[in-house]
């Protein structure tokens, strides 16, 4: 896996950074423990989609990786594997 951009977990993101990263997505999967939501292109403008994203404190969730028009938020093994193979 190539990794174009690294941001560090001390650099906080909040709502407005969510939605500039929808916006060149198509699909979106979050993770909030074990449960896992996916968003379709159509649902990506919605306050629940970014709402999926942030973690309590407003902040963006880590590990958020953009895998081509692909956004997964959150961990889920299974979800990572279906995703990177």
């Amino acid at each position: 896996m190539d990794v174009k951009e690294k941001v560090s977990a001390s650099k906080k993101l909040d709502a407005s950074a969510a939605r500039d990263l929808l916006a060149d997505a198509s699909k979106l999967i979050a993770a909030k423990g074990k449960k896992v939501t996916e968003f379709k292109k159509s649902e990506l403008d919605s306050d629940d989609a970014v709402a999926a994203m942030l973690g309590p404190t407003g902040n963006l969730r880590a590990p958020t990786l953009r895998v081509g028009k692909t956004l997964l938020v959150g961990f889920d093994a299974e979800t990572y594997e279906g995703v990177l193979g």
